[in-house]
């Protein structure tokens, strides 16, 4: 058998060699059918074909859908109307349907949509290819939008950003990114926000809910329009003018793709579209997810492949976006969607619940992606593990070039909700830190938008509760407040000192935003309360959110300078210790030193480490990060000797207070 490098970066796959190569196999072939005449960046250009647009003297409409009987385009052209002049024609090998009017029949702004017919009714959809979507505020009733301005966006920046190493990701809600009780938008976060992250010293920015979506509540998980950044937020040149802004500062831009599943929404969706529920998904019932209540893709279809492809060329290439995050991998690539499983040996990823038809696309995405831009970043998030997602397309991997490691967040809110502070595994946390696949770039966090949905909380709430509402003014003493900015800064601090490739933080959370996020619904009477960021919390000097606003900046700006988030640079476990409850590691020339203990501070306490001389360079517990000052800054240590045998241990002798991180730096 050929030798495949996935499996010889890691033997235990040996067992599965022959579905692995079906697997490279599948993808291989699929390759080579859909790129038979062309390239694969060329195979995924719907979006120039399907839809509307100006050629020459005549605006040309095309639409996919083969089971429909009559189609019309109707809209402030028609009056709303079924006319003749709008009835699309069929071509009856291929199912695409075509319109071909005078350019003075149809103007820039019209709203339309389409009538579909087919044997047992009819209804009214969106195109699928829209460019730009928009819902009437009295009926709610959505429609495309003629997007054909005169004058057309001009880019100031090229988009050519370089990959920014390591990855500092800051998770962001446009709509929710302002401070009133309203919907942001593409140009206030541009203006707002964006200057906000850059000196925050993140150089990502991963956004949320672009792909319009019909409920604002979904957090833009659950898509109708794909073509369409969502109007809530603006215009299509709106987020343009966002990207261009970001390219300016040097900011790299992320978005939310999901291609994992689709609205059930019939009018603004996919769903149904000619009349059939298997177009675009799968037939009954494989073709409905059963917790989201949303249509799952056939990826087995080469159209559906095609849509999707075309999906990521537009952003890439219309908005210059330097790449995606990958929603909900987890559930593409089982049968079962990852619901209830655990995934505890590797039968469980080469069995037939996998959909290798789903993860076939994939390795396409990846490599269409990259092929258009090569410095383009792709995100998995799977919380299964697949082995080789993130591994390159020719060693047997699917091409990814990071994934999320969820299970850090998981793990800091079980030890937070589930056990006190005394009883912190020190080695499970270890290990829950530094776990993942040896050949695979992750990005580390310690919450992300998840855990501050309505009914969870973040992790300063948590941490507090109901004290921060009346003790969070630097003059208060409160042992509970106390307690929450002490660990809030060092699961950070270890959060990110630990990762691999990056980290993400969500927005506010850098500075303990209070509360949760939750957005306008019947059950709360359609308020915006929880559905913004109050940043004017850390804006004020009588507050303690300042302080861990200032902590945050100085962490990031000590983990670029220390420039130690490399997969070639690892963590080095040194000592950890149950009952004390300390961790210390080594990572390149520095050495981090944590002491989760809740009352006890150490002296003199023993950590290996090489022999020279060490700075302390950054301290969680400074008072400038409302801490209690109890090291001295820049305080150096030289190592100590003991002779063990014929060998001599080399160590530090340190102070280690309660509740705190530091870090040292190696300089002789």
């Amino acid at each position: 058998m050929e030798k495949i490098p996935l499996i010889e970066i890691d033997p235990y796959l040996e067992p599965y060699h022959k579905i692995i190569e079906r697997r490279i196999d599948k993808i291989n072939n699929t390759l080579k059918k859909i790129t038979k005449n062309t390239s694969l960046i060329e195979f995924a250009s719907s979006y120039k074909y399907f839809g509307l647009h100006r050629e020459k003297d005549r605006w040309i409409f095309r639409e996919w859908a083969p089971n429909a009987k009559e189609i019309y385009l109707i809209g402030d052209m028609t009056y709303w109307l079924t006319k003749d002049e709008f009835k699309l024609k069929k071509d009856e090998k291929t199912g695409v349907w075509k319109l071909s009017v005078p350019l003075n029949k149809i103007s820039h702004g019209d709203l339309y949509k389409l009538i579909v017919k087919w044997d047992e009714g009819e209804g009214e959809r969106i195109p699928s290819h829209a460019t730009y979507v928009v819902q009437d505020e009295n009926t709610k009733i959505f429609s495309a939008v003629v997007w054909d301005p005169p004058d057309k966006f001009q880019w100031q920046n090229d988009g050519k950003q370089r990959f920014p190493e390591p990855l500092l990701i800051y998770e962001a809600h446009v709509g929710m990114a302002q401070e009133e009780e309203r919907i942001g938008t593409y140009r206030e976060f541009a203006d707002n926000i964006l200057p906000r992250i850059k000196k925050l010293g993140y150089n990502t920015v991963q956004l949320m809910a672009i792909l319009e979506h019909p409920y604002y509540g979904s957090f833009g998980y659950q898509v109708s329009s794909f073509f369409v950044p969502s109007s809530r937020f603006g215009t299509p040149d709106d987020f343009k003018y966002l990207v261009d802004k970001a390219h300016g500062m040097g900011l790299y831009v992320l978005i939310d793709i999901v291609h994992s599943h689709a609205v059930q929404n019939e009018v603004e969706g996919l769903s149904r579209f000619d009349g059939t529920y298997d177009l675009y998904f799968h037939k009954d019932p494989r073709g409905f997810h059963p917790l989201w209540g949303s249509r799952c893709f056939d990826y087995s279809k080469i159209e559906v492949i095609r849509f999707l492809l075309s999906n990521l060329r537009y952003y890439l290439e219309e908005f210059h976006v330097d790449g995606f995050r990958f929603d909900g991998i987890t559930s593409m690539l089982y049968l079962h969607h990852g619901i209830g499983k655990d995934f505890l040996t590797y039968d469980d990823y080469f069995n037939d619940q996998v959909d290798e038809d789903a993860l076939t696309y994939l390795a396409l995405a990846n490599k269409l992606v990259h092929e258009i831009n090569p410095s383009a970043i792709t995100i998995a998030e799977d919380v299964s593990g697949m082995p080789g997602l993130c591994y390159p397309l020719d060693g047997g991997g699917i091409g990814f070039d990071h994934r999320f490691a969820m299970g850090i967040a998981d793990y800091w809110i079980k030890l937070i909700k589930d056990l006190k502070d005394e009883d912190w595994p020190m080695g499970h946390l270890w290990y829950e830190l530094t776990n993942h696949r040896k050949e695979e770039k992750t990005i580390s966090y310690c919450e992300c938008h998840d855990q501050a949905l309505v009914g969870d909380q973040t992790i300063i709430f948590r941490l507090i509760g109901a004290d921060m509402y009346y003790s969070m003014r630097k003059e208060d003493e409160n042992l509970k407040v106390d307690r929450g900015i002490a660990l809030h800064k060092m699961i950070r601090f270890i959060t990110i000192a630990t990762a691999c490739a990056g980290y993400l933080n969500f927005m506010g959370n850098e500075f303990g935003h209070p509360e949760w996020i939750d957005f306008p619904r019947e059950g709360n009477n359609w308020s915006y309360k929880y559905a913004r960021r109050q940043w004017s919390l850390c804006e004020n000097p009588l507050l303690r959110y300042e302080y861990l606003l200032k902590f945050d900046i100085d962490m990031i700006d000590f983990i670029k300078e220390a420039n130690i988030l490399k997969p070639d640079v690892p963590p080095i476990h040194l000592h950890d210790h149950n009952e004390y409850k300390i961790i210390a590691f080594e990572r390149g020339d520095y050495v981090f030193v944590f002491n989760f203990h809740p009352q006890n501070s150490y002296v003199h306490y023993r950590i290996c480490a090489r022999p020279g001389k060490y700075i302390l360079v950054f301290c969680s517990d400074d008072k400038k990060y409302g801490g209690f000052g109890r090291l001295m800054p820049e305080e150096e240590h030289l190592t100590l000797a003991e002779k063990r045998g014929n060998n001599y241990f080399h160590y530090l002798s340190l102070y280690i207070p309660n509740r705190c991180g530091f870090a040292l730096k190696k300089i002789d």
